[in-house]
């Protein structure tokens, strides 16, 4: 599973002092194991896939008697927390979950173990897994992960609150969106939007002060990264976050095909279309989608099974709508990182060798938890959601269509520059400032940290 980093996570200053601790292990060569029986402890944060992974292990250990997986996992803010502390303490798990927010500053703090020279060994097929995945988890020439899934973003609505509204679903396919009118899609979200008195947001005299169902919930707090929110719009629309990706050094957050985004959606809040940013930030879309108070929200794949399998409310997916420049998602993935420290390094390789192969990612895929990163397993896991009577085809789709999708800003700094974007993004939906002002002076705050 991947996210945006939220407003209320930021990365330990352990973690920016942690170059200063000698990790004595090296990075790169060989892997060395005790030869002996070994426990790999083995951490994730999400706790809905550890019965998926532990099918995985339990396949790994029956092929590598000599090898147990413990499994655990930890919540999202306390998992970062705990394991920017263990690395520099020498108590980190001998393989982790890794997210490209935070994987930079590891691996420039040399607290990641090297697997280039490994995958060559032991010829693992890069070219196995989605488009774009695999150059992720590389810098300055060292290797520290391999793919394990993907997620792309979409819009999941509520089917009874868009058939009371009359609106057809089968039009969300075609759906357009530019920052001017916000074309069909806006026309979808003010048809969606229910006041008080039942007038709709197209219908005169609508309150926009005395609202009862929101034609979509926006997710506020993306931070830098935008990804269930601004992100697909805004690279529709035109824009670029840096100058290179990943490990670029130079941001466009003054790009005014940015702004004119960021005001579209500020414009959604003061035409009562979308919740304010104040009564909404804390709890965030989530919240307001479940409670029958929005009739969509924009996230991401990772949430198929969970919203598609509601008991409460009838739940479908449409992709996110067709830009000024096509469609555009964000693609976005995570890897197993080997902590540099660990005294296992050749069984860690295996294991996370296997994981990032099809024998692991078969059985993933049949859990439909996530989209394997293997594009053969991915695959796979469409067949097994329409199985479980889920179409989840429009992520899938976005996936593949050529050109389609993008990847999210892999960068030093990016706790800084998240603290910054949100702030600014922030003020903007709080009617404080315009977005070309906030974003401007943002920009040149979140440079200044690359010189």
């Amino acid at each position: 599973m991947s996210k945006s980093v939220p407003k209320s996570v930021r990365i330990s200053a352990a973690i920016a002092s942690a170059s200063l601790v000698a990790v004595t292990a090296g990075c790169g060569g060989g892997a060395k194991g005790s030869g002996g029986p070994v426990t790999l402890t083995y951490v994730m944060w999400a706790d809905n896939q550890v019965p998926a992974y532990q099918r995985c292990a339990d396949a790994f250990t029956k092929k590598n008697p000599n090898i147990t997986i413990k499994i655990s996992s930890v919540a999202w803010p306390q998992y970062w927390q705990n394991l920017t502390t263990q690395v520099v303490s020498g108590t980190a798990p001998d393989v982790f979950r890794d997210s490209v927010a935070y994987f930079p500053q590891f691996a420039a703090n040399n607290q990641l173990f090297d697997i280039s020279d490994l995958v060559k060994r032991d010829n693992v097929d890069l070219g196995q897994y989605q488009n774009g995945l695999a150059g992720m988890w590389v810098r300055d020439g060292k290797r520290y992960g391999l793919p394990l899934d993907w997620d792309t973003i979409g819009v999941f609505y509520n089917k009874d609150l868009v058939t009371k509204a009359g609106v057809n679903p089968a039009d969300f396919a075609r759906w357009t969106w530019d920052p001017q009118d916000g074309g069909s899609f806006e026309k979808a979200i003010a048809a969606l939007t229910v006041d008080d008195e039942g007038r709709k947001g197209t219908d005169p005299g609508f309150d926009k002060n005395h609202v009862k169902v929101y034609g979509i919930a926006p997710d506020y707090n993306t931070g830098a990264l935008g990804q269930t929110s601004w992100a697909g719009l805004a690279v529709s629309n035109g824009f670029k976050y840096l100058d290179k990706n990943p490990f670029g050094s130079r941001y466009f957050y003054d790009d005014p095909k940015l702004a004119e985004t960021v005001d579209w959606f500020a414009g959604l809040i003061k035409k009562g279309y979308a919740p304010p940013y104040d009564k909404q930030s804390a709890l965030g879309g989530d919240a307001v989608l479940q409670s029958g108070k929005a009739a969509m929200v924009m996230a991401g794949s990772w949430l198929s099974k969970t919203y598609l399998d509601s008991k409460t409310l009838k739940l479908a997916v449409a992709p996110l709508p067709v830009g000024p420049q096509r469609r555009k998602t964000p693609i976005n993935g995570v890897s197993d990182a080997i902590y540099a420290g660990t005294k296992h390094k050749d069984e860690a390789w295996q294991w996370v060798k296997f994981v990032a192969s099809t024998a692991c990612q078969d059985l993933v895929a049949d859990t439909t938890e996530v989209f394997p990163a293997i594009t053969t397993s991915s695959d796979k896991a469409l067949v097994a959601h329409a199985a479980a009577g889920r179409d989840v085809e429009p992520f899938v789709d976005e996936a593949k269509d050529p050109g389609g999708t993008f990847l999210l800003p892999i960068t030093d700094n990016a706790d800084k520059i998240n603290e910054i974007m949100d702030n600014a993004i922030s003020s903007v939906y709080l009617g404080k400032s315009d977005a070309k002002t906030a974003l401007t002076a943002a920009n040149t705050e979140v440079n200044a940290l690359f010189k």
